[in-house]
């Protein structure tokens, strides 16, 4: 008998994985409250229509917090709620699994500059295709 899907994971899994929420989540876990252009700054390759729709998203979520600071000019902040910092353990392994699994799949022309983090098990060895096609796949999206 399969259990299938939690609905609730499917559902968060889908909400941090939609395309730079886990770069914004990422930024913001540092812990301090950021400007728009900071964001964008720390982000150099999200477009400024998107960074915009995902910290809707987020704060609608409850993830993010907004603050208004009056003054001239108006200043506005985004830091993360207490529910967006719940998430750092989860994005903190993400990230050890990127650095360990990712890594095996860069691009043969792209240097090395550090050896991955190995953690647990050996992984088993499994081919890899280094094709163009398979390589053009990999590739970064165009900035905006």
């Amino acid at each position: 008998m399969s259990t299938g899907c939690c609905p609730h994971y499917h559902e968060a899994v889908e909400l941090i994985g939609r395309r730079w929420t886990g770069a914004i989540l990422a930024v913001l876990l540092d812990g301090q409250a950021l400007r728009f252009s900071e964001l964008a700054g720390a982000v150099p390759e999200l477009s400024d229509r998107m960074l915009s729709d995902r910290l809707k998203e987020l704060e609608a979520r409850g993830l993010v917090e907004r603050t208004v600071h009056a003054g001239r000019p108006l200043r506005v902040e985004y830091a993360l709620t207490r529910m967006g910092f719940a998430l750092g353990p989860a994005v903190g392994e993400l990230h050890v699994w990127a650095q360990r699994w990712l890594a095996v799949f860069e691009p043969a022309s792209a240097p090395r500059t550090t050896q991955p983090v190995v953690r647990g098990p050996a992984a088993p060895s499994l081919p890899i295709r280094r094709d163009a096609a398979s390589q053009a796949a990999r590739r970064p999206a165009a900035r905006r």
